[in-house]
């Protein structure tokens, strides 16, 4: 009996470690925006991003929720379910910004496109950008992305900003780089800001 229930032991660890390398791998293989690092302190971060192409729709109601039903027209989009064209690969992160009573949700477009190069979306509410290059701040950390933890996260980037006498543009930008299957310590999550500093 202590046999087979060290063997299920050991077996259900190696499934465990096997599943934690799968999220690990399929992580680290999106394609993420190459930005450069200018201050690091602790999980804070002032960096510069290069241009960014995104698909973005908005959405009304509250957070969790207008991200869901964001999620299903910008994915149409990229795997060209009902549009002409090639498919385009699936990037992190998804972001969400808070504008005008709604959410504008974004997928970033891999870097290799211009802006000309995307296919027309099939969807009016779909629309294309190009975000120019910026300096944003971030905070990183992990665990399932409630409201709770998101303003939590928020106001300590808010007060680390003012420490540093920094002004924040405009709302604070919520970004997510995993799928909603990945366990809550697994996740990685940021809210950012665009400063001019």
């Amino acid at each position: 009996m202590k046999k087979i229930t060290l063997t299920t032991l050991s077996l259900f660890s190696i499934i465990m470690i096997g599943t934690v390398g799968a999220y690990i791998a399929s992580a680290n293989a999106v394609e993420k925006p190459k930005y450069k690092v200018l201050e690091r302190d602790g999980a804070i971060e002032i960096r510069q991003y290069p241009s960014l192409r995104v698909a973005e729709i908005n959405r009304p109601g509250n957070r969790s929720g207008a991200v869901r039903n964001a999620f299903k027209p910008l994915a149409s989009y990229i795997f060209a379910t009902k549009r002409e064209g090639e498919k385009i690969s699936m990037t992190a992160p998804v972001t969400q910004q808070k504008t005008a009573g709604e959410w504008k949700v974004q997928f970033i477009m891999p870097a290799k496109y211009k802006l000309s190069d995307l296919p027309k979306p099939d969807n009016a509410e779909v629309s294309l950008r190009e975000i120019p290059a910026k300096k944003r701040v971030a905070i990183q950390f992990k665990g399932k992305q409630t409201d709770a933890l998101l303003a939590s996260k928020e106001q300590e980037l808010r007060t680390w900003l003012k420490t540093q006498g920094i002004t924040p543009k405009g709302q604070a930008i919520y970004a997510y780089y995993n799928s909603p299957f990945t366990p809550g310590p697994m996740r990685r999550n940021e809210v950012l800001f665009e400063i001019s500093r």
